[in-house]
């Protein structure tokens, strides 16, 4: 039987690689990713919560949390297009040398 346990492990697992990809990564794209991931972990954690006690709330911010990083993304993206027009890459150390 799977219980809450199990999947506040997977979602504490997610939640790491995440992490590690944050601080480990050089892309912005990829950084990208890796906080989706770690959002996605948190709506695992919310909705096995949730289903525990037996209330919507979990899912409630679940959804909400989906909502923010949606609009994460499309703003995140836009600006990530903005800035390979510019510099020609999305590499963190060529974008951290801006002059102006």
């Amino acid at each position: 039987m799977i219980g809450v346990s199990h999947y506040l492990i997977l979602s504490g697992l997610l939640f790491s690689i995440g992490f590690v990809g944050v601080l480990r990564r050089k892309n912005l794209l990829m950084l990208f990713f890796a906080t989706e991931i770690m959002l996605n972990a948190v709506n695992i954690a919310f909705a096995a919560i949730g289903n525990y006690y037996g209330d919507l709330s979990g899912q409630m911010f679940a959804f909400f949390v989906i909502a923010v990083a949606a609009s994460e993304v499309a703003v995140g993206l836009g600006l990530l297009i903005v800035l390979y027009k510019k510099y020609g890459s999305l590499d963190l150390e060529v974008i951290a040398n801006m002059k102006g």
